[in-house]
């Protein structure tokens, strides 16, 4: 996977890259945002990491032009934490968005999880010690016996499992899972987290509540 990082600070490029490279990845710099759409004409490009405040063409100009040739899996960077940019940039078409300063390792799960969901990194099912989930045939396992989950239980499940220990708010979930249109609340969440946790037995508490946020799936 080819991920071109676009960040007018090189001191976040050298960072990033060094951790993706480590992780197996090809990485290409650019410290600017014309710089970037230019590298992307040139070449093949799978992935982006792309910062908001750059001068002449910012974050989220870059996207826009961007989309107007190809969409690519993106992970939007920022010092801004206001949930207007990070609104503006999900609806740029953004999958994830991280505040500055960030963890380098959080970013490689980060990168992992959107990756998988856009079948970069091609997957059958996932893992977790005798858990396990079958994308092809969607049923999940446990010690080798099917477990009887709903259909949102099983999408809550294996989204949980792609974004292993990242914090995941009511209004993330309630967006991916229930979609755009859904009219609930985040009560909806509670009680379908309550009923996947019954469900997972001696896994239940793997899927813990980050207090007035949502939950997220820990090791």
């Amino acid at each position: 996977m080819k991920i071109l990082v676009v960040d007018d600070e090189a001191l976040i490029r050298e960072v990033i890259r060094e951790y993706c490279e480590n992780e197996g990845y090809e990485v290409v710099e650019a410290a600017s945002g014309m710089e970037a759409l230019e590298v992307i004409k040139a070449g093949t490009i799978d992935f982006l990491i792309l910062d908001i405040m750059m001068p002449k063409l910012d974050g989220y100009s870059t996207l826009k032009a961007l989309n107007m040739e190809r969409r690519l899996p993106t992970i939007m960077l920022s010092a801004r934490k206001e949930e207007y940019d990070k609104l503006l940039g999900f609806e740029l078409g953004v999958d994830d968005y991280m505040t500055k300063p960030f963890s380098p390792k959080e970013l490689m799960a980060r990168i992992k999880a959107v990756a998988t969901r856009a079948n970069l990194i091609p997957q059958d099912g996932y893992r977790y010690q005798d858990l396990y989930i079958d994308i092809i045939g969607h049923y999940v396992t446990l010690e080798g016996q099917e477990l009887k989950l709903t259909p949102k239980e099983y999408e809550l499940l294996v989204y949980f499992i792609q974004n292993k220990n990242i914090a995941l708010s009511r209004e993330v979930l309630l967006r991916k899972i229930w979609g755009y249109d859904f009219f609930g609340d985040d009560r909806t969440i509670d009680t379908h987290v309550k009923m996947l946790r019954n469900s997972l037995g001696k896994y239940r508490d793997c899927i813990v509540t980050v207090r007035g946020m949502g939950y997220k799936f820990v090791d």
